[in-house]
């Protein structure tokens, strides 16, 4: 279980967990990217709260990095590698635990979390229902109108252009918006004299693709500001190195050919999604500010995973891709008023799984079950500048793991018109694209073991984008090895979890 040494606060604070969907780690203004407009994270980082610039995910897909970051559990610990194998009663969950120590927990926005079948009722009291009509994420009714010939280069690229605003109102009025105005007003609301603590948990959309976004966040990114972006191999040998999931994925997206000019459009788009989400965080740090919570509140904004975002010449995502642009996210965070938080940009490595830590530290919760996140309170309040050696990120499946094929109950994502057919024919296919593997990332290197391909190992100093694979390399082997022990020893810590309840030996007498 994990050990908690600063001390804690007698008043349980307010806890605010703004979780945007697939968001990278690198776009945001206060980490040196010149192109991008966070102007609210980035004055948040620099009177408030701590940035961290190492933050890794568990799992570079939703449904597993979320099991995983609300229970501190590594996904392998209880089998959460699947889309379609979600959180049950028995299972560990921050936001349940939450409400039973007394909060009062309000949710806004997606599931990817919660077993469909067993419902909300026992981790939240309020699942926030928009009172008025939404419109469909991403015009998703009008696939037609976007996506062109489903023969075309456009057809799995996730990029639709700029969207209208809805009738009655100032932006185009999806959930995500709904949402945010459902949890302002939620803190408007709020009731002082409950006894309760707030809770609140927005799991948005953005920047999750299709690419899309209304225009003035779009006029907000100047395209001439990005940075490179990371170029595909341009023949079969240069492919060599690379997983056969990202080689499959450039293949099957149909990319290939665009210009640079198109790539900027889809990158600016994905930036312009970034600058609505960092608008939204600041209208709901202003509502607390208003309502005299802002203090009394610990704050935590984070993403469940990154995007490829056009680097590799392919878009969205891949549940075994650990390239740091998937598994590097962003994390914030801001303890209530009773710590004396160092504010600014922290190069500790640290890990999705120690926000569940530290929210327990925090509420002054001890902890109930076996997990492995560490608390970051010691990192914000400049206690202590170094957390972890080295953080750790794992998908795939085992060959002939059919319940893991994500093959759904519909059949939807076998229709080669879905717009994840390009990832879904290898996660359902039998080749070895989707075996398992693990990534091992320390502050210099990264390692990757796969099941049932090459492995990988990365000089991020001279290699940032991960462009040379020196698995073979024989003046890298020392490296390699001590990576491999330490892959060891992490999966030896982590393996299992031991229930905290004992069972009888014995038979009790009737």
């Amino acid at each position: 279980m994990s050990c908690y040494n600063t001390q804690m606060s007698s008043k349980q604070p307010h806890i605010i967990l703004f979780n945007p969907d697939q968001w990278r780690g690198d776009v945001l203004g206060h980490m040196g990217n010149p192109a991008a407009v966070t102007p609210n994270l980035d004055a948040f980082a620099q009177t408030d709260a701590v940035s961290f610039r190492h933050a890794y995910c568990q799992n570079p897909v939703c449904v597993p990095s979320r099991c995983s970051f609300m229970s501190g559990w590594y996904p392998h610990v209880h089998g959460h590698r699947t889309m379609y194998y979600s959180m049950h009663k028995d299972d560990p969950v921050l936001l349940r635990t939450l409400k039973n120590h007394g909060y009062h927990v309000w949710w806004g926005g997606k599931n990817d979390l919660i077993a469909g079948q067993d419902g909300h009722e026992d981790v939240c009291d309020v699942l926030y229902q928009s009172p008025e009509k939404t419109e469909r994420m991403w015009m998703i009714d009008k696939q037609d109108q976007w996506r062109g010939d489903p023969d075309g280069d456009n057809f799995y690229s996730f990029y639709v252009g700029k969207l209208p605003h809805s009738d009655g109102h100032d932006h185009y009025h999806d959930p995500d918006w709904a949402n945010v105005m459902g949890a302002i007003d939620a803190i408007r609301n709020y009731d002082k004299d409950s006894g309760k603590p707030l809770c609140l948990f927005l799991p948005l959309t953005y920047p999750h693709p299709p690419y899309a976004v209304e225009s003035e966040f779009y006029d907000m990114i100047d395209p001439r500001k990005l940075p490179p972006r990371v170029k595909a191999p341009q023949s079969e040998s240069e492919w060599e190195g690379y997983a056969s999931m990202l080689k499959g994925l450039h293949e099957r997206h149909r990319l290939s050919n665009w210009d640079e000019e198109r790539w900027t459009e889809l990158r600016r788009m994905y930036y312009a999604m970034c600058a609505r989400v960092d608008h939204q965080f600041g209208l709901v740090m202003q509502a607390l500010k208003d309502a005299g919570m802002y203090d009394d509140s610990a704050v935590f904004v984070f993403s469940d995973h990154g995007d490829y975002t056009g680097d590799y010449s392919v878009v969205e995502k891949s549940q075994n891709g650990f390239e740091d642009c998937l598994t590097r996210v962003p994390f914030l965070f801001k303890p209530s008023s009773d710590y004396p938080v160092k504010p600014g940009v922290s190069d500790a490595m640290i890990e999705l799984i120690d926000l569940s830590a530290t929210v327990e530290q925090l509420a002054g919760i001890t902890p109930e079950h076996t997990h492995f996140g560490m608390s970051l309170l010691p990192i914000a309040t400049g206690e202590s500048s170094v957390l972890r050696d080295a953080v750790f990120c794992e998908g795939g499946r085992l060959p002939g793991e059919e319940q893991a094929k994500e093959l759904g109950p519909d059949g939807e994502l076998r229709d080669p018109h879905n717009l994840y057919y390009s990832r879904m024919y290898f996660q359902q296919g039998d080749g070895i694209e989707h075996h398992k593997a693990t990534m091992c990332r320390t502050p210099h290197y990264k390692y990757i073991q796969r099941l049932s391909e090459s492995d990988a190992f990365y000089d991020l100093d001279n290699d940032p984008f991960e462009q040379h694979n020196l698995i073979d390399h024989p003046d890298w082997q020392t490296q390699i090895n001590a990576h491999r022990l330490r892959m060891l020893q992490w999966y030896q810590q982590t393996c299992d979890v031991v229930p905290p309840k004992q069972d009888e030996r014995n038979f009790a007498r009737k």
